[in-house]
């Protein structure tokens, strides 16, 4: 376990603390409870996520699995209680489940509930979006080649079946919007992009001239958003992005585990996939099924089959959490902006030679929710940091640092420095 810091953080975020004790009064006065005003001996949001025990570990992969709230574990019990007492007739509170989840997802993008379409992951509702599309007749696709593996293993298994690949290099991330749209053309059946990277944090500028472009020419576009809902806040009107599909889920930022992925379908979308499950015909399902097959409208033509509900008990119960305790976009952000920030700070005081390690450079403005460090020794890192006890992780040659809201700051710089002493000559040869 870590050693209780006294220090005080110098951050000017609000986190609302639920507890009980000699805080009572205290909150009765003014309930949003300022972390700079607490002796860090403990996080006060950290007493809600016990059962992963935040407090005494150093746990920041939290831009690929933060840690779930206690009240996950109540919403995974009940939704067993209720298949126990309800049998078969649990669907019906299932589906309640359900609605809160696309209502969550809607929340944190800043859109309606009915454009929302569940999934277990985005592989599945990508490839949904993908077999509505007239590939056969537009063989083309243009994406980038810093896409997560869930489109890139896909596009490239495309093709090999005949289709044309466009995969704009990320890099600079600055210009790739108008790399992308230089890439159009009359044969594009969609385009493919991520809003944040997921290899570097780096934000993507100008996705809405992306829009703009694609609306123009009638070509679908589809934002990866994974590494962007719920730690960068999001805004699709403002965003420039109405008449976007967006997809992301909730295994990283919004804290809901396994499970629990969402494509958005812009209003008045006329789609029929051709991969379908029959949740997506439930409004025509009394219609006998004669003739061509049936669809939903708008984001149900997406709709899957049967699955396990249990993820969408637990991500309704986070959700709800996060709403009773603030946890907004802007309020994730304002947080992760301050921890990445101490971060980058603590590894940068340690002035390691650039060429052993150096955090990838961006406007700190454009770093999203986690610190990207690049080194030649990343997996090694990563591995001999695991048998101390320190959890991050890494892509190709680049560290992923991930903090999250419940964290406290002598655990970051703990981290750091962890990583500081791993990273020396005698580690790099």
């Amino acid at each position: 376990m870590l050693e209780e810091s006294s220090t005080e953080s110098d951050s000017e975020l609000g986190i609302r603390d639920s507890g009980s004790g000699a805080r009572d009064s205290d909150r009765r006065q003014n309930s949003t409870l300022k972390i700079e005003n607490w002796r860090v001996t403990t996080n006060p949001l950290a007493q809600h996520y016990s059962r992963f025990r935040v407090h005494e570990r150093l746990l920041l992969t939290g831009h690929s699995h933060q840690a779930w709230p206690d009240v996950g574990f109540e919403g995974q019990q009940q939704a067993w209680l209720d298949a126990a007492e309800f049998v078969d007739d649990k669907w019906e509170r299932a589906a309640a489940q359900a609605a809160a989840v696309r209502a969550g997802f809607a929340r944190i993008i800043g859109d309606s509930a009915e454009n929302i379409a569940l999934g277990q992951n985005t592989h599945e509702l990508v490839t949904r979006w993908l077999s509505a599309l007239p590939l056969l007749t537009h063989r083309r696709i243009v994406t980038t080649d810093g896409e997560f593996h869930s489109i890139r293993r896909q596009v490239d298994r495309l093709a090999e079946e005949g289709i044309a690949v466009v995969n704009v290099p990320a890099h600079p991330a600055d210009t790739l919007v108008e790399r992308l749209i230089a890439s159009l053309d009359s044969h594009t059946a969609c385009v493919m992009v991520s809003s944040v990277l997921f290899e570097t944090a780096e934000i993507v500028p100008g996705l809405d001239r992306l829009a703009d472009a694609c609306r123009l020419r009638g070509i679908p576009l589809l934002v990866d958003a994974y590494h962007q809902v719920n730690v960068v806040p999001l805004d699709l009107r403002r965003a420039g992005l109405d008449d976007a599909f967006v997809t992301g889920g909730g295994y990283k930022y919004c804290q809901l585990g396994e499970g629990n992925c969402f494509l958005r379908v812009p209003p008045g979308t006329h789609m029929r996939p051709v991969l379908t499950g029959w949740f997506a015909e439930f409004d025509a399902l009394e219609d006998g099924g004669e003739g061509s097959v049936a669809y939903g409208a708008g984001a149900a033509a997406f709709g899957g089959a049967t699955y396990d509900v249990t993820s969408h008990y637990r991500a309704a119960a986070v959700f709800a959490f996060h709403a009773r305790h603030e946890l907004t976009p802007e309020r994730l952000r304002a947080i992760s902006q301050h921890q990445v920030g101490l971060l980058k700070t603590e590894f940068e005081r340690m002035d390691l030679a650039p060429p052993l390690a150096h955090v990838e450079p961006m406007p700190d403005d454009r770093r999203a929710g986690f610190l990207a460090i690049r080194t030649g020794h990343a997996k090694a890192v990563v591995r001999l940091l695991r048998d101390r006890g320190v959890y991050i992780d890494s892509r190709r040659d680049i560290l992923r640092v991930g903090p999250a809201p419940y964290l406290r700051d002598d655990q970051l710089r703990a981290t750091i420095a962890a990583i500081g002493d791993v990273l020396n000559p005698r580690v790099a040869s």
